[in-house]
């Protein structure tokens, strides 16, 4: 079932790339840059310059990486998505209709959720798992390791304030997986074209996170 199959490609992998890309060339090449480094989760935000056809682009292009897309703020972004060939979405909010539709589709979704109230309801809806954002401003990974007691079962992805360095922090506390996007992604590397540059942040990534334990 594709919730098991997306369970455990998180747990192999561990860190998402979010790209948030003002043009479609700059986000191939940061999507290439990623991918290079040995990434294999890409989100591409919605509002990403031609979003869709990016999505679909890299589809072809990237066969061994799962692309997915993020900011999702209605149906009709939603129903854009799935055309376009996203294989996991994200919403920065809590829709019980966009869950349900997603659900139906038989593609991961992962609401925004950040109390455990919203969390818990986001779970119960049937979210495939939770993005807890923005993480860094209710405490970062002592939140997650806080929520591990009463919420241990439900697959959290802490996002917004998520870097390289603290990547480690999140997953010991108990995260499934990070998403990254900035910090990945130094704007100075990215206006200069420096894709080698991406391509050792993707690697440092992932040696921090892969072999990361649960406390």
């Amino acid at each position: 079932m594709f919730e098991q199959l997306w369970l455990s490609t998180l747990k192999q992998e561990r860190a998402i790339a979010v790209i948030r890309a003002p043009t479609f060339e700059l986000g191939q090449q940061m999507a290439y840059a990623v991918a290079a480094g040995g990434m294999r989760l890409i989100e591409i935000t919605r509002n990403s310059d031609r979003a869709p056809e990016l999505i679909a682009a890299l589809r072809a292009e990237l066969p061994d990486c799962l692309v997915g897309t993020g900011t999702l703020l209605n149906r009709e972004h939603l129903e854009s998505a799935i055309a376009a060939g996203a294989q996991f979405l994200f919403t920065p909010h809590v829709d019980f209709g966009l869950i349900q539709l997603a659900l139906r589709q038989g593609i991961p979704i992962v609401p925004g959720a950040l109390s455990p109230t919203e969390i818990v309801t986001a779970w119960q809806a049937g979210a495939t798992s939770v993005k807890v954002f923005p993480v860094q401003a209710v405490g970062g990974a002592g939140y997650i390791r806080n929520l591990q007691g009463p919420l241990g079962q439900i697959p959290l992805i802490p996002t917004g304030g998520v870097t390289i360095e603290n990547a480690q922090d999140f997953l010991a506390a108990g995260a499934i997986a990070v998403g990254l996007s900035g910090n990945l992604f130094p704007p100075s590397a990215v206006q200069a074209g420096d894709w080698q540059a991406i391509v050792q942040q993707a690697k440092i990534l992932r040696q921090q996170v892969v072999n990361v334990s649960t406390s």
